[in-house]
């Protein structure tokens, strides 16, 4: 039986400053020492900022301006003026800087107080941000209610990251009501949109039949999709998948193959599972295993 690490994962972390404002850059999953009952969060944010392409005139390019030079006091200031005059983009730039610390003293209360101007302006942005806030408890008491609530309005933007989180609130029951189906709905919103984490947990979802038909074949073509952008724990189960032939048909070398790849991305039952393979291989099919390992490429 394939063993599915179900790992539930919030965004958080680093604000990027300068010309890296113009897109929130997500980072791949990290296993998680507890699973199911008592499970740790791990945070792994990308915030960013909007930057504009405009002619360079106000408060607001001058901003940018210095934003892109790398000059966060200055950018800050102009970016200050300008939200105080109500440019919803200048709100969420200055967000961005107080939540980080860049240019200003770090201070998330005043963060969420610009955050919250451009969310409920309707910047899919900003809510996200908010959401994690709220959901880490920075700068504001932790309010998961108020998280999800956040992550909705961004989900139904098309946020990929909020589609995501607002899935690991609904299949916990954080915040809102324990809905596998609705976490399924969400996964498969993010999992469509090629968010790695998503297809992964869509695939377990299936494996197990929680909010969605029990589809093995389906579980192994949603654990396959995050396995071949570099998921290591998608490759581990897709590993097992073809271990046992469940939803694929039997195969040790491509077992061997996922099996030493998850290794290689740190997951750390992989080695021990393609040491139970490997002995169950003759000598030619350990080296089409390798042979295909080494010439394997994660997709875009």
């Amino acid at each position: 039986m394939a063993q599915f690490s179900m790992e539930i994962m919030r965004l958080t972390g680093s604000v990027l400053g300068g010309n890296q404002h113009s897109e929130i850059l997500e980072c791949g999953p990290t296993v998680l020492k507890r699973i199911f009952t008592g499970l740790m969060v791990l945070a792994v944010l990308a915030l960013s900022a909007i930057l504009s392409t405009a002619v360079l005139s106000g408060p607001y390019s001058r901003g940018v301006s210095a934003d892109r030079r790398g000059n966060y006091a200055e950018a800050a200031e102009w970016y200050r003026q300008a939200a105080e005059q109500g440019d919803v983009k200048a709100q969420f730039n200055l967000a961005v800087l107080l939540a980080k610390g860049e240019g200003v003293e770090q201070n998330y209360a005043e963060a969420i107080g610009w955050y919250r101007l451009a969310a409920e302006q309707g910047v899919a942005k900003a809510q996200f941000n908010l959401a994690l806030l709220f959901a880490n408890g920075e700068g504001v008491e932790r309010d998961f209610a108020e998280a999800a609530r956040w992550y909705r309005l961004a989900a139904e933007q098309g946020s990929a990251a909020a589609q995501f989180n607002l899935a690991q609130l609904s299949y916990r029951g954080e915040g809102i009501q324990q809905d596998y189906k609705e976490a399924a709905k969400w996964y498969r919103r993010a999992a469509e949109q090629g968010y790695p984490a998503a297809q992964y947990l869509l695939g377990y979802l299936h494996y197990r039949g929680l909010g969605v038909p029990q589809d093995l074949a389906e579980a192994a073509r949603w654990t396959r999709l995050a396995a071949e952008q570099g998921n290591p724990d998608a490759q581990e189960v897709l590993g097992s998948l073809y271990y046992a032939g469940e939803g694929v048909p039997q195969d040790y070398a491509q077992a061997h193959m996922w099996f030493n790849l998850a290794a290689a991305g740190g997951n750390a039952h992989a080695a021990k599972n393609r040491d139970v393979v490997t002995k169950k291989m003759t000598a030619d099919q350990i080296v089409e295993a390798q042979r295909l390992a080494r010439d394997w490429k994660p997709t875009k």
